[in-house]
């Protein structure tokens, strides 16, 4: 009987000065579950395990993403998983957002009780002893980030939580945070037409060795190069609220993606692959390892996503693709304005 092979190898980044080594490219998984329609869970499941093949050891999830649902997918998919690849994966949550039975949400709780029963729930949905990195979706304004850092630090210490992150929090509560505790990463936005974190997180997230995973580098597949301007939203996509989707907005948006095509198809790649690409390029130019994660659903597109790391980007194509795509060229926020709100990035 012979073992599976090892899985192939990936370029790796370190998530800051004290978090782990991860592949270049992480998966996000929150598509599969939740908020772009309906998913198919066998291409999903499939997704998961050509990512492990491929050497994508950084799974990125919620506890809220289909209410439990995403993670007991990627248990799933680590259980029924080579046993080499299945130990290779580092799982990434994010906690603490509240939900209504109809979907809703009404907030998050990041009191130090509510921060280990969320802990305690992954950890039994996931199948796992230990999450690799944890960090709360988003600021709770009721309670000090201090409080939400130190219950996780003591997670930490007990060794059901490795490693400390940080969600869409901006410059002043990221110094907060990293004085409580060492911090691995942030994740937070950022794409070519999602630049707000270069003036000021990304040099402080420098200073402090605190890495960035990135998520959104196809902005919800606006920029992917797949994106129509006639193209119909399932029911439940969140794009259908999204500003940069919405009439002028998206023709604007929809504009850009076609000069960068130009550009692709000049180098002989894809849209989403240069989009792709420019991420990976500004972690040595900004001095931060950032690592993007692609939300791919299908094996197809998280093969193309995976093309970007064979991409090289010069100066000359950097400055061509900063003309083509210039910082504040999109048309319409982010997120809703009630979203919008709970961005502790955007204040």
């Amino acid at each position: 009987m012979t073992s599976a092979p090892a899985p192939r190898a990936l370029p790796a980044r370190r998530l800051g000065a004290t978090g782990p080594e991860v592949s270049a490219l992480g998966l996000g998984c929150m598509g599969m579950s939740a908020l772009y329609g309906e998913s198919d869970r066998a291409e999903s499941i499939a997704t998961i395990h050509a990512a492990l093949d491929a050497g994508v050891t950084l799974l990125d999830t919620g506890d809220f993403y289909g209410m439990g649902h995403n993670e007991l997918l990627i248990s799933e998919a680590l259980r029924t998983a080579p046993v080499a690849a299945r130990e290779q994966a580092l799982t990434s949550v994010k906690f603490g957002a509240l939900r209504t039975v109809e979907g809703g949400f009404t907030g998050y709780d990041g009191r130090p009780a509510a921060v280990k029963n969320f802990a305690a729930y992954s950890l039994q949905r996931l199948g796992r002893d230990h999450i690799d990195i944890y960090r709360i979706a988003r600021v709770d304004t009721d309670v000090p980030i201090e409080e939400t850092v130190g219950a996780i630090a003591e997670l930490v210490e007990a060794g059901h939580v490795r490693h400390i992150g940080l969600s869409e929090v901006g410059a002043d509560t990221l110094r907060r945070a990293a004085a409580v505790a060492p911090i691995a990463d942030l994740q937070i936005e950022y794409s070519l037409i999602s630049r707000g974190i270069e003036e000021k997180i990304l040099p402080t997230a420098r200073r402090l060795g605190i890495g960035v995973t990135a998520y959104g580098v196809l902005s919800r597949g606006l920029i992917s190069g797949h994106f129509t301007r006639d193209r119909a939203l399932a029911p439940g996509d969140f794009r259908g609220t999204s500003p940069r989707f919405q009439g002028d907005n998206l023709d604007r948006n929809l504009d850009l993606v076609d000069r960068l095509r130009v550009l692709a198809e000049a180098k002989g790649v894809t849209v989403a692959q240069t989009a792709v690409a420019w991420v990976l390029a500004q972690g040595p130019r900004h001095g931060v390892d950032i690592v993007p994660l692609v939300g791919a659903r299908r094996r197809d597109r998280l093969a193309e996503a995976l093309g970007a790391l064979d991409v090289t980007l010069d100066d000359a194509d950097l400055a061509a693709i900063e003309e083509a795509v210039p910082a504040g060229a999109a048309a319409g926020e982010r997120y809703p304005a009630a979203q919008m709100a709970h961005l502790d990035s955007e204040h």
